[in-house]
């Protein structure tokens, strides 16, 4: 057998046992959803829920390796940060943060992560509804 055919069994052996392990790409219960404005509702399902909810949508893609361990990863790296569906056990110094954090992140333009962005365009936030979030954020710092 030549380097090459063994080089190649052995990448497609190693390809076909990345599959094999398992990983959780569960929704756990949704707890209390953020209470929005159906305009803010509508661009957090289409831009943050996937990764910042427990309602994430996980495509076919998500379950094939080594990209479904990014992709689990993301999801698992967002809910910590924040997670819409566990909205309402935050206290007003939570909410103060997740303001202050959301605001930042839409200035800076880091959010959607653009590796997402080129799985999902339509997930690009334009400058209106960047604004309309971060105002949305502001009223955070009240609740």
């Amino acid at each position: 057998m030549t380097r090459t055919k063994i080089v190649l069994i052995v990448v497609v052996g190693l390809f076909v046992i990345l599959q094999l392990i398992p990983l959780n790409q569960t929704n756990p219960p949704i707890i209390q959803d953020a209470s929005t404005p159906s305009d803010i509702k509508t661009i957090l399902k289409t831009s943050c829920y996937d990764c910042h909810s427990n309602e994430t949508e996980w495509p076919w893609y998500s379950r094939i390796a080594p990209g479904s361990f990014l992709i689990t990863r993301d999801v698992i790296e967002g809910r910590k940060h924040l997670n819409f569906s566990e909205f309402s056990e935050m206290d007003v110094f939570d909410s103060t943060d997740i303001a202050d954090e959301m605001i930042e992140v839409l200035e800076e333009g880091e959010m959607p992560i653009l590796p997402y962005l080129l799985l999902h365009p339509n997930a690009s936030l334009s400058d209106s509804q960047t604004k309309a979030l971060m105002d949305w954020a502001k009223t955070l710092y009240s609740e």
